[in-house]
């Protein structure tokens, strides 16, 4: 099968309307669509990720390649690249897509030596910027992989030896260039190494205080040549190791706070990742919220059955309406984006079925945006949490909260009142998502 139209489709997929059965129409996503004042476009900033698109294979633990991409054929490793680009850029165009995402050994060859890398990097990114000028995606994002090649098996930031920690250096420094040079509007910083296999062999503080030290720099780096976006990081508690060290987002919080990285540095959350940790997508969103953290999304799922990552098209519409609806009644994206950092199924073998798979989430998505902007318009669920915590709006009570009132003049108030308790009613506002959803 041939790089050169390879998914047979000449057309880019049209909105046509909920009354529509074809799998390569929009049913519900129109990207021109007001939705609270911005573009329905505008507001769910697709994101075709590179990595699962065009460089995985369709393998798994126990079975190897199922996918046949003539660009993953022996020969040129840099031609290989120059083809897989121009697959790339047409699945862009037929999704009508405003922004794409790329790990650096995704897009270009990793060679035998640091610069040899870097100067693939370089073509590969000179490629982009041209086929860019006639186009209309942007990039979302940037990312350098620190976790697949054997020398990072020990982590890259807070690996025992100091020249794995300045190799992953000169790599992220690429990377972020890279990301600068083709006006990216954030960079990623995913650690998926950067945590142990064992205690046995693990000094944490060390670890710890290496990891903190590396962002240190990219963030002195960031700032020194003008990139404006924020530094990313996305968390994860494990898989591949053990416990990983952006656990999740408080995990993530307490980190930036010790090492003074807050202003520079947010969070691209993900679904399955939260699972992993014990929480929920809305969880997490929230949590990164009250933290002032939040960046981005990575817009992609798991099963509920299997206890490992495994990065489906996310079409969990009542989860991701509570998740759109956290966003918009915050001012809805800056920077970030919705990031598909999903794969098709590796029984999933016709070309085709990558771009119904996109074009299938994003229906979810705008079903679940359009739900959330709904129930925001209703105060469907923020009448009740106002009414629930209304209390605390009187002028005595806030005295409290702002540090106006000591524990003593408090407890001498309490003993005064006689509090009852009050229904959470939680069954009744589950009711009232199914309503919308």
């Amino acid at each position: 099968m041939s790089a050169n139209n390879f998914f047979g489709l000449a057309e880019p997929v049209r909105f046509a309307g909920e009354g529509s059965h074809d799998p390569l129409a929009f049913r519900y996503y129109d990207p021109q669509r007001q939705v609270m004042g911005r573009t329905m476009e505008e507001q769910l900033r697709f994101a075709v990720c590179y990595w699962h698109s065009f460089t995985w294979p369709g393998g798994d633990p126990f079975g190897g390649a199922t996918f046949n991409r003539p660009w993953m054929e022996p020969g040129d490793a840099l031609q290989r690249a120059r083809e897989k680009a121009e697959v790339a850029f047409d699945l862009f165009r037929l999704l009508d897509a405003p922004f794409f995402t790329f790990h650096d050994v995704d897009v270009a060859p990793e060679a035998d030596t640091l610069q040899g890398s870097i100067d693939n990097l370089k073509s590969i990114t000179d490629l982009f910027a041209q086929k860019m000028e006639g186009s209309k995606v942007r990039l979302l994002w940037g990312t350098a992989n620190l976790f697949s090649h054997r020398r990072y098996m020990a982590g890259a930031a807070t690996n025992p030896d100091p020249d794995v920690f300045a190799y992953a250096c000169g790599q992220v420094k690429a990377a972020i260039d890279a990301t600068h040079a083709l006006k990216g509007e954030n960079y990623v910083c995913w650690g998926g190494r950067e945590g142990y296999e064992t205690l046995l062999n693990t000094d944490m503080k060390r670890e710890l205080d290496q990891l903190g030290r590396f962002l240190s720099m990219l963030v002195d780096y960031k700032h020194k040549i003008g990139f404006q976006g924020p530094i990313l990081i996305e968390p994860k508690p494990k898989e591949p190791t053990k416990h990983q060290y952006d656990y999740d987002t408080a995990t993530v919080f307490g980190f930036l706070q010790k090492y003074d990285l807050v202003d520079d540095v947010k969070l691209n959350l993900e679904q399955n990742h939260a699972i992993l940790a014990g929480h929920s997508f809305d969880h997490e969103v929230k949590l990164a919220y009250a933290s002032g953290l939040f960046g981005s999304l990575d817009i992609n799922r798991g099963d509920d059955l299997l206890g490992w990552d495994t990065d489906q098209f996310a079409m969990n519409v009542s989860e991701m309406t509570l998740v759109f609806h956290e966003m918009l009644k915050h001012g809805g994206f800056t920077t970030g984006g919705l990031n598909f950092d999903a794969k098709i199924r590796r029984q999933s073998i016709d070309p085709q079925d990558l771009v119904i798979a996109h074009v299938a989430s994003m229906d979810a998505c705008a079903r679940a945006l359009l739900a959330a902007e709904r129930m925001l318009a209703d105060g469907a669920l923020e009448k009740p949490l106002a009414e629930r915590y209304a209390g605390w709006d009187s002028a005595e009570n806030q005295a409290i909260l702002k540090g106006e009132r000591s524990l003593e003049q408090v407890a001498e108030h309490g003993r005064t009142l006689n509090p009852q308790p009050r229904s959470g009613g939680q069954e009744r506002l589950e009711a009232v998502l199914n309503r919308y959803v």
